[in-house]
């Protein structure tokens, strides 16, 4: 990791630029993809199977048997992980729930709102090299809730033309049958758009590589929505002296495990904390299976030392992460202050990790400075707002004249007279 000290605010944008590819490479590359499944549908999706994951698939759908198969094979000790994980999911995405609230604007003037279940959605599963089955938890307990009709996953398979089991179990505990066999940026074409097999859908949820990312937002343009830029993981851990140097590099770590485009920034208040954390990730690092992708991750990633907590915050809300740690004494006030982020850990004992498995918030956020303007997936992202309205002979008589005003001043005629033929009436 690179040690920067005192940086002045000029120099933020530089030093904290994300390590993605130019966005219009990877477009060249993705477009020809989503233009070959649009057209050929299955047969593109088996031919992306066999050049990308090594693999002949004859039914991209998975069968009934290979998903009793998948949850008889799950250990007990992970079954009982993944359905502790649901129960806070569920919990904490259900009470995001409203009730319907008629408000009375002006007498005999009802208005009010309503929550409504997309109809159809599509989950895409990251499954290469760390099959993500929390993120089904994090999908698919969500627009249950919601009462989506039709939910669709998508995930790549493995060598051998197998969905991971953990995800086909965690798929199966949520009630989600409609299961296919497909990765990349082909998969996301897939949903979008349909073929023989893989039904089409309205929104299309869930994180990936840049691939992935820029298949989304590519499809987005074509009518399909999706639930935000969400691409290569990140990090910004705060820590100021009261702060365990083992406990950030382990925070650190946790993200750079995730891919070699990921990154991790770590900022403190005190220079001697560089060295510090810099002992104890390497201490760390030697012990991970995936050293070798961390080590990619780290070396895009940066050690900052600032003057003020304020300075770290100001830099933090420039950076808007995805996942943001703040290891500092009065973590709750320190929060306060937070204005860009995907999801906030407070204090000494709330590694990420809590958020990305089982607290019950849901870890598919903003990536790449999308923080500024988007959020999380929650309850909302998988229900449609309609409002309703309904005006009584005596609302109208109420009203009516503002309207009336109001349309002649924009010179549309037909909208006023809407008004005036009922109150002659």
């Amino acid at each position: 990791m690179q040690f920067i000290k005192y940086p002045n605010s000029e120099s933020w944008p530089e030093i904290l630029q994300r390590p993605t590819q130019s966005l219009a490479e990877i477009e060249q590359r993705v477009l020809p993809i989503l233009a070959e499944v649009k057209q050929h549908g299955d047969v593109a999706l088996k031919a992306f199977a066999r050049q990308y994951d090594g693999v002949e698939i004859d039914d991209l759908k998975v069968a009934e048997t290979e998903i009793n198969h998948a949850v008889a094979g799950v250990s007990e000790e992970l079954k009982t992980a993944i359905q502790t994980a649901k129960s806070n999911i569920e919990k904490f995405h259900a009470k995001q729930q409203t009730a319907v609230e008629v408000v009375e604007t002006t007498p005999g003037v009802l208005c009010w709102r309503k929550s409504v279940g997309i109809e159809k959605v599509g989950l895409y599963i990251p499954g290469g090299s760390a099959p993500l089955f929390s993120t089904v938890l994090m999908l698919a307990v969500p627009a249950k809730l919601a009462g989506c009709g039709e939910i669709i996953l998508c995930s790549p398979p493995d060598k051998t033309g197998k969905i991971h089991p953990a995800i086909l179990y965690a798929a199966h505990l949520c009630g989600v049958t409609k299961i296919f066999k497909a990765g990349g940026a082909q998969a996301i074409a897939a949903m979008a758009y349909g073929t023989e097999s893989v039904p089409q859908v309205y929104k299309i949820f869930g994180p990936g590589n840049q691939y992935v990312t820029a298949a989304k937002q590519l499809v987005s343009k074509n009518g399909v929505a999706i639930d935000m830029p969400a691409g290569p993981s990140e990090v910004l851990v705060i820590g100021d002296d009261e702060a365990r140097p083992d406990f950030i590099a382990a925070d650190l770590l946790s993200q750079a495990e995730h891919g070699p485009d990921s990154q991790v920034i770590f900022v403190t208040t005190d220079e001697a904390y560089l060295n510090l954390v810099h002992f104890a990730l390497d201490e760390q690092l030697k012990q991970l299976p995936r050293k070798e992708i961390a080590k990619q991750a780290l070396a895009n990633s940066k050690m900052i030392v600032v003057k003020d907590m304020e300075e770290a915050l100001r830099l933090s809300n420039f950076y808007a992460p995805e996942h943001l740690i703040l290891q500092v004494r009065d973590a709750e006030e320190v929060a306060q202050h937070v204005v860009n982020a995907g999801s906030v850990f407070l204090g000494h004992y709330t590694p990420e990790s809590a958020g990305d498995y089982a607290s019950g918030t849901n870890h598919t956020l903003p990536t790449n400075g999308y923080a500024t303007a988007f959020s999380g997936v929650s309850l909302d992202s998988f229900v449609k707002k309609i409002t309703f309205q309904k005006i009584s002979r005596e609302g109208l008589l109420q009203l009516g004249g503002t309207i009336e005003i109001m349309a002649e001043n924009e010179e549309l005629f037909a909208h006023k007279n809407a008004v005036s033929i009922r109150i002659k009436q």
